[in-house]
């Protein structure tokens, strides 16, 4: 049994480094495919809680995770790749790993949004070797959730599953990534949209 355990740890942790070297999608249908999801989390959002536009207008900048896959079978993982807005454009792309060991089995999937607070906190997060404090945590996005929450260390995270459902999601110790668009695809950046 316990070389089973051990075994699945050291899948586990393999499978987070392997994906967790790709910061962008490598595809030109891929990018255009995150950036959709991403656009539509957003949308999500403001429907789910209008108040999180409060958020976007007055953050320095914010990464959109749309799709967080998180599983466990003793030995717990999550990955999601997302995009990073400042000033209204996307710059870059952003990935997030997760590892966690512990009794625990089954997976869920969901979204996640971090706003940072000042410029300082925008760039510790692009200098991209960006951690969450064992201590993080998210708000679960419903209606009226975001009149509430307030920044801590610089940063304000939402999390919440498929089209707006509330869901709660441990984000302490997740380790992002960051890459700028223009290293990533080599073209000017898109501009999202505004209500």
């Amino acid at each position: 049994m316990r070389t089973i355990v051990w075994a699945c740890m050291l899948t586990a942790v393999a499978m987070l480094c392997l994906t967790g070297c790709s910061t962008a999608p490598k595809s030109t249908t891929g990018r255009t495919d995150l950036d959709a999801s991403v656009r539509h989390t957003i949308d999500v959002a403001r429907r789910t809680d209008p108040g999180i536009q409060g958020f976007i207008d007055s953050s320095a900048g914010y990464a959109v995770f749309p799709g967080v896959g998180k599983g466990a079978v003793a030995v717990g993982g999550a990955f999601g790749r997302g995009e990073l807005i400042q000033g209204g454009k996307m710059v870059g792309y952003c990935s997030l790993t997760q590892a966690s060991v512990g009794a625990a089995l089954g997976g869920q999937k969901y979204s996640e949004l971090i706003f940072f607070e000042t410029p300082q906190a925008l760039d510790k997060f692009k200098s991209g070797d960006y951690t969450f404090s064992a201590q993080a945590s998210a708000v679960a996005l419903k209606s009226g959730a975001s009149a509430n929450a307030k920044y801590a260390d610089g940063v304000a995270v939402f999390t919440m599953g498929e089209e707006g459902l509330m869901v709660e999601a441990s984000v302490g110790g997740q380790k992002f990534s960051f890459q700028p668009v223009a290293v990533a695809q080599n073209v000017p950046m898109q501009s999202v949209p505004t209500p």
